[in-house]
């Protein structure tokens, strides 16, 4: 695969070159500070004390990463994800169908396309 070209980073008067990302590791951070700190926590986002216990649960009963199983690895899952993104939605929040058992890599991985491509899944 080809490598970006390199271009300036995005923030206003930067000239740090990136490659790939639009700014560079300074304002990359300095950004995920400003998004994470208008943010609902949390608890206001539904993942609470009930959240913990359905998480539990549904972890215990399907204790193995999904993803990792199609590729033939035997992995803990420790994420829950919701395979369709609920954006609020309480009944696709609760709903168990659209629950997933994934390892915090595959979720990082998963949640980083979303937010790449603009879609779940």
């Amino acid at each position: 695969m080809p490598d970006h070209p390199q271009k300036p980073c995005c923030h206003p008067g930067c000239k740090e070159l990136v490659r790939g990302v639009a700014r560079c590791e300074a304002h990359a951070k300095a950004r995920k500070k400003e998004v994470d700190a208008r943010r609902p926590n949390a608890t206001d986002r539904g993942y609470g004390g009930r959240w913990r216990k359905v998480r539990e649960q549904f972890l215990r009963n399907n204790p193995l990463c999904i993803k990792c199983l199609e590729d033939g690895l035997i992995v803990a899952a420790n994420v829950v994800d919701h395979i369709i993104d609920h954006k609020g939605n309480k009944q696709l929040f609760w709903d168990e169908g659209n629950f997933q058992p994934l390892c915090k890599p595959c979720h990082d991985r998963k949640t980083a396309q979303t937010v790449w491509h603009g879609g779940a899944n």
